[in-house]
This record gives structure tokens, C-alpha cells and sequence, in this order.
């Protein structure tokens, strides 16, 4: 049986993780959205950029990927507010703004070939953000911010 191997540069640390993919994996897979690059901009601050196969380009702030977070507990909380995925919290009534540091993450992994997951600075690391589910929510102008309806995965 064949495998490939698929490298994957997370920018900050200049690692590079290699993923063994079976050729069932990859069948599986080839319907999924699929980066060409990817810069998690840990060091700057800037976000994450993501130029696509198809010549797309995505840029990410962080505070809008926190917001957007797809992990259970986040999706919980968007349904009860009615918000959508990287759309900030509205502030609650009659309760006083407190600060809040910039959303950051402390650190980024590949997750195997499909996603990629943070550790924010807040303590949350939960969720995991597939390629297609950020292809989904793509907040440029050409795909017309976020959209309203965002896949599972």
C-alpha cells in the first residue's frame, strides 16, 4: 500500500509537520477545501492568510477566528445569542464593558491534513477550524463576508 507524504509549515516556529496520508485518506479528503499556503501570523499579531488552490486568498484576523470558534461550547453560545461564527459577543445589559485583552493565540498546529487548531491566549483551545469550515466563513469582500450558513467540520 502507497503513502504520501504531505508537509505542513506552520510559519512562527519554522516546524514542519508530516502527515502520512493512505490512499483512502486522500480520496476522502479530495472533496474538501485545500489550502496551497497557509501563515499564521503568531509573531506579528496580523492573523492567518491562506491562499487557496483555486487562487483565492483568505486573511483571518485572530480576534475574528476566536469569534468564530467551532468548538461545542462556543456553538452553544452563538445559537443562544443568535450570533454568527466571527461575529464578536454582544455586550450584555445593564453590564459594564470590562477589558479584554486582543484575542491571540499562544501557539498553532496542523491538524493532520484537514485543519488547524489554536491555543488562545483566554485559556480556550477547543476548537479546530478545518479548511472548509474557514473557506465557509471567508469574511472577504468577494465571497460576501461570513456566510449563513457555515458546514460542520
Amino acid at each position: 500500500m502507497e503513502r504520501k507524504i504531505r508537509k505542513v509549515r506552520l510559519l512562527k516556529s519554522q516546524t514542519t509537520v508530516l502527515c502520512l496520508l493512505s490512499p483512502c485518506d486522500t480520496e476522502i479528503m479530495a472533496s474538501v477545501a485545500d489550502p496551497k499556503s497557509v501563515k499564521v501570523n503568531l509573531t506579528t499579531g496580523t492573523g492567518v492568510d491562506i491562499e487557496w488552490k483555486d487562487g483565492h486568498r483568505s486573511n483571518y484576523s485572530f480576534a475574528f477566528l476566536r469569534d468564530a470558534c467551532h468548538c461545542a461550547l462556543c456553538d452553544e453560545e452563538r445559537s443562544r445569542t443568535g450570533r454568527q461564527p466571527g461575529d464578536p459577543p454582544k455586550p450584555k445589559a445593564r453590564e459594564l464593558p470590562m477589558f479584554k485583552p486582543a484575542a491571540r493565540p499562544l501557539s498553532a498546529e496542523g491538524v493532520g491534513k484537514y485543519a488547524i487548531k489554536f491555543k488562545w491566549n483566554d485559556g480556550h483551545e477547543l476548537g479546530i477550524y478545518s479548511w472548509q469550515f474557514l473557506r465557509d466563513i471567508c469574511p472577504c469582500e468577494e465571497c460576501g463576508g461570513p456566510r449563513t450558513t457555515v458546514k460542520s467540520g
